[in-house]
């Protein structure tokens, strides 16, 4: 039976799974993320899977190479009480509600600046992600979601919404003073004249609001990470934060977030030992 090498970015794949391996080596040398790694193995598999259906192969070498890992990374979140003081000191800051909206959806910066009012029902209570806004060469660019999960509906809290169709007030009051200055983007967090906000403004509004806090550490997804732990902590289902949070995969909401804190560990532990009666 012939055969016939497979070309990938970090070489020439034969039939071996020593050859997966060398491939999987090569692409860490090369300082490939850890998530690029795995996707690239995950494609190869599937590749060889069809190769071996098709009888090119008689057995997939990728298959006995055991899945490339990811490293876990500590995500930086903030307990509730040390999240309510940071929402309270950004009251007074013009972003204040998307703030709000970040720590309550675990939505991105760049997805909050995306939002356009078509893409929040405000009647129903919930949004869709339909969009993300960043810098690209200069310029700020809306493009979709990179995946068809992070294209996704998500709930409001009632509180939020009423905060929502606050700040809509407000902004058509900025529309009406600002006159033929306005630029109509649609956007929701729009700036005083209409125009998208770059969403670096958005972490220094945050970074304003936990400097005022008095609370240090706050990373780009501090909010997101803190909105994905009160889920998991609280009992949510990992599937359902995953769905939340737009990830491709519940595996990527495991290893970023497969971690609680030392009282729900305790507080685990104390409740299986009480239903054991010891």
């Amino acid at each position: 039976m012939g055969c016939r090498a497979t070309h990938l970015e970090g070489g020439t794949i034969g039939t071996k799974p020593s050859d997966v391996e060398t491939l999987i080596v090569e692409l860490r040398r090369k300082g490939r993320s850890d998530s690029t790694v795995r996707q690239v193995y995950a494609v190869l598999r599937g590749a060889l899977d069809v190769a071996v259906r098709d009888g090119l192969l008689a057995s997939n070498p990728a298959a006995k190479v055991k899945r490339p890992g990811i490293a876990r990374k500590e995500a930086t979140y903030l307990p509730a009480a040390d999240l309510a003081r940071l929402l309270h000191a950004a009251e007074d800051l013009r972003y204040h509600a998307a703030v709000v909206l970040m720590a309550t959806t675990g939505l991105r910066r760049g997805e909050v600046c995306g939002l356009l009012w078509p893409d929040i029902d405000l009647t129903k209570g919930e949004l869709t992600v339909r969009h993300t806004l960043s810098r690209v060469d200069g310029d700020l660019l809306l493009t979709a979601p990179k995946t068809e999960r992070a294209r996704r509906r998500v709930p409001l809290h009632a509180g939020v919404v009423s905060m929502l169709k606050a700040w809509r007030k407000h902004q058509i009051g900025e529309r009406l003073a600002a006159g033929d200055q306005w630029t109509d983007t649609g956007a929701v967090f729009a700036t005083e004249l209409g125009t998208l906000t770059d969403p670096r403004n958005m972490l220094r509004t945050v970074q304003l609001a936990a400097a005022k806090a008095k609370i240090k550490d706050i990373g780009a997804h501090s909010l997101r990470h803190s909105a994905a732990v009160a889920w998991l902590e609280s009992g949510v289902h990992i599937k359902s934060v995953a769905d939340l949070l737009g990830h491709s995969s519940v595996a990527i909401t495991g290893d970023v977030y497969g971690h609680t804190s030392d009282d729900t560990a305790r507080a685990a532990v104390d409740g299986l030992g009480t239903a054991l009666g010891l």
